[in-house]
């Protein structure tokens, strides 16, 4: 689908919770606001964080921002599984997904996105994480993308069937879809414990004013939006909204569908993006996302277990100050 998270065209050519008290949660968000974008803004901060329970030596390096609504933290990269995981039950697909799955989680990865959308993409998730034992290692989001109260529980039921999952860490209204119906319902689930966190998705800038009027749902913990040096209108609005609401925002599209890749084609990365520990054009494009202090993470999509060794890179070493990322701007608008 166009207005999804994609692989990008290098994989395409190489086969590649609220305060029980007067003041809302938003409210006592704010009064953390400051801090919070401190620390998104401060390289040094980030860089030093890590990941209880990861590997030792590589959880200290990891690169973390907090979800607002709960203060748990999580890496700035994830996974995404749009187009990626949608493959048939061969071998030689399942294959280099498998060290896909493995690579992430072995990098330090644990926030993995899908989507009933992405069919079969959740079968195959379930399927190869229980195969390698990384279930538990996984911090899993996925959607609901239908009409209807039962139609939704229904698509939710089976998603966590098919993700070998009795209870999902973020549980989301994809592209917004009769989001006032299952908003009610995911947020009995998440009282009930089935979720740990709710939100809705959408990567077309022709909903923003629809997206940005839910946004004022009090009940929610996050939002999806497409972001990317390619892609920043919701930059204007959406994400200074999120922050200002106290809502985790997760970056789909970070590669622009992939259409960042070809502009950089035979061009030398240059030599300040070292001042940011960047040696890959896709870690420059992710963490320029990830730099930004509304953003939580980014899930960029990929079926090359090299590209994922790479994309994670972007979880580590510094992030670009504001001068840095104005300048990120530039380079790619002059291309």
């Amino acid at each position: 689908m166009s207005d999804e998270s994609s692989a990008s065209p290098r994989e395409r050519s190489s086969a590649h919770e609220p305060p029980a008290r007067n003041l809302t949660r938003r409210e006592a968000l704010r009064l953390g606001a400051g801090a919070l974008a401190a620390g998104a803004l401060a390289p040094g901060l980030l860089a030093s964080q890590g990941r209880p329970g990861g590997p030792s030596g590589l959880s200290r390096e990891l690169i973390l921002k907090a979800i607002p609504s709960s203060g748990e933290e999580i890496p700035v990269i994830g996974m995404g599984t749009w187009q990626t995981f949608m493959v048939e039950d061969r071998e030689e697909e399942l294959a280099p997904l498998r060290e896909v799955l493995q690579v992430f989680v072995d990098s330090g990865g644990t926030v993995l996105d899908s989507s009933p959308m992405y069919d079969p993409a959740e079968e195959v998730t379930g399927n190869l994480a229980a195969e390698l034992g990384i279930l538990d290692d996984l911090w899993v989001a996925t959607k609901v993308w239908t009409e209807g109260r039962e139609e939704g529980i229904a698509q939710m039921e089976q998603s966590m069937s098919e993700l070998q999952r009795s209870s999902i860490e973020l549980m989301q209204v994809h592209n917004l879809m009769d989001a006032d119906t299952h908003l009610e319902t995911l947020s009995e689930w998440k009282a009930e414990g089935r979720f740990r966190y709710i939100g809705i998705t959408n990567t077309s800038a022709q909903r923003y004013p629809a997206m940005e009027a839910l946004m004022d749902d009090e009940r929610l913990d996050f939002i999806q939006v497409n972001y990317s040096l390619a892609e920043r209108e919701s930059a204007r609005r959406i994400l200074p909204a999120a922050r200002e609401r106290g809502l985790a925002v997760m970056v789909a599209r970070p590669f622009a569908g992939g259409g960042l890749f070809p502009r950089v084609q035979d061009r030398a990365l240059p030599e300040w993006a070292a001042e940011f520990d960047c040696t890959a054009w896709s870690q420059f494009f992710l963490k320029y996302i990830v730099s930004h202090p509304a953003v939580t993470c980014a899930i960029p999509a990929t079926s090359n277990p090299n590209h994922m060794r790479e994309n994670m890179g972007a979880c580590r070493g510094r992030l670009p100050d504001e001068p840095t990322r104005r300048r990120m701007e530039e380079l790619i608008d002059s291309f």
